[in-house]
């Protein structure tokens, strides 16, 4: 028998959907003449980050970047390894790091310190979702979507165990 957790709609798709057309405009304004290098991180960035480009009226460019600390739980590990590195030179650059979810920190720190050594010329962050009252290490994230309570959440590309990627908007796992 599947575990079947109860979920509780805590964005609907509608409201996503604002959120990525003001964080487009943001980004628009900010890189109108400029050449974008967007990176996203996998898996869970794929669905906001397929969105968000389709807003973006910009010459750009696609990378992506794997990392995990998760593995099958709720809870970060607090050790991150580099699944999946650039395939690309990102020297001299601007670029735009895509992520679902900034939780306590660790991963997206890790993956920006990793991008830093890379030597881009600028390098900022891009989330739909922040939990900060989760924050083990400071991030500073230049683009948000939205900042959430302290709940585990699926939907949107996010995932429980790899499941739940698929639905259309953001759920609270219920106890």
């Amino acid at each position: 028998m599947v575990f079947q957790p109860q979920l509780r709609i805590l964005i609907s798709h509608d409201q996503i959907a604002k959120a990525v057309d003001r964080l487009a405009r943001e980004i628009r304004t900010d890189y109108e003449d400029k050449q974008l290098l967007l990176i996203g991180v996998l898996k869970g960035s794929f669905v906001f980050m397929a969105d968000l480009i389709r807003q973006l009226d910009l010459p750009l460019e696609l990378e992506f970047v794997k990392a995990c600390s998760y593995g099958a739980r709720q809870e970060s590990s607090g050790r991150v390894r580099l699944v999946q590195r650039l395939s690309t030179s990102i020297k001299g650059k601007d670029v735009l790091v895509i992520e679902d979810i900034v939780d306590t920190g660790i991963t997206i720190s890790f993956v920006l310190d990793y991008l830093r050594k890379k030597k881009p010329a600028s390098l900022k962050l891009c989330a739909l979702t922040d939990k900060p009252s989760r924050r083990r290490v400071p991030v500073c994230i230049d683009y948000l979507g939205f900042t959430l309570p302290n709940r585990f959440i699926v939907g949107y590309g996010l995932d429980l165990d790899e499941r739940f990627r698929n639905l259309p908007d953001i759920y609270v796992v219920e106890d």
